[in-house]
């Protein structure tokens, strides 16, 4: 297997117009971008995690990494591992025992849990290939467009929740034309799958 490439988490975005989720890392010794399409749960998840909110109880992510230490295991990193039809594929590697376990899962979530376990972000070289961007390769239209109105009247915008710099900038065309392509690579979370928002609170 060639190289893993190294990644951080530069920005969270929120389009206005659809309310669609991305994550966007960068690699850390360049300047090239891997946007992923999220589930607003997970978006929610990695959010909090990043920005070190308490939480009176353990949510979703929290668990299963507590599960994982409880059991003699440890995450040591995950992995965006693949890209197939358009949907992004990942893997957690936990070492137990000396032995190092794969654990399928979404990009999505092992996201989220790497934040809080601390432990690297890495991506197969043939995914950064296939779905990188880097800066150069993109119009910076976004000024001259910023809040430009549609056809059918209603503006055009997105916003962000940033945790480096503001340089993402040229990418806020690219964010609004892909948003609605159906072709965007995207993690493959379904708003269905989660019950963040209906779970009844604990009574203890």
């Amino acid at each position: 297997m060639s190289e893993l490439i190294e990644l951080k988490i530069d920005s969270l975005r929120v389009s206005l117009t659809n309310q669609q989720r991305i994550v966007v890392l960068k690699q850390v010794d360049a300047d090239r971008f891997l946007p992923i399409w999220i589930g607003p749960y997970e978006a929610e998840a990695i959010t909090i995690a990043l920005q070190e909110i308490e939480v009176s109880r353990p949510q979703t992510h929290d668990l299963l990494n507590n599960i994982i230490t409880l059991l003699g295991g440890r995450i040591t990193r995950v992995i965006i591992s693949s890209l197939k039809d358009d949907i992004f594929f990942g893997t957690l590697m936990v070492e137990k025992d000396g032995e190092q376990i794969e654990v399928d899962s979404r990009p999505s979530d092992a996201i989220a849990i790497a934040v809080r376990a601390h432990v690297p972000i890495l991506a197969d070289p043939k995914v950064m290939e296939e779905a990188s961007i880097v800066p150069e390769d993109i119009d910076d239209t976004s000024e001259e467009d910023e809040g430009r109105e549609t056809e059918n009247g209603s503006v055009e915008d997105s916003t962000r929740v940033s945790f480096s710099d503001d340089r993402l900038s040229v990418f806020e065309e690219y964010f609004k034309t892909k948003s609605d392509d159906d072709s965007s690579a995207h993690d493959d979370s379904d708003d269905d799958d989660s019950d963040e928002d209906t779970e009844e609170p604990d009574q203890d």
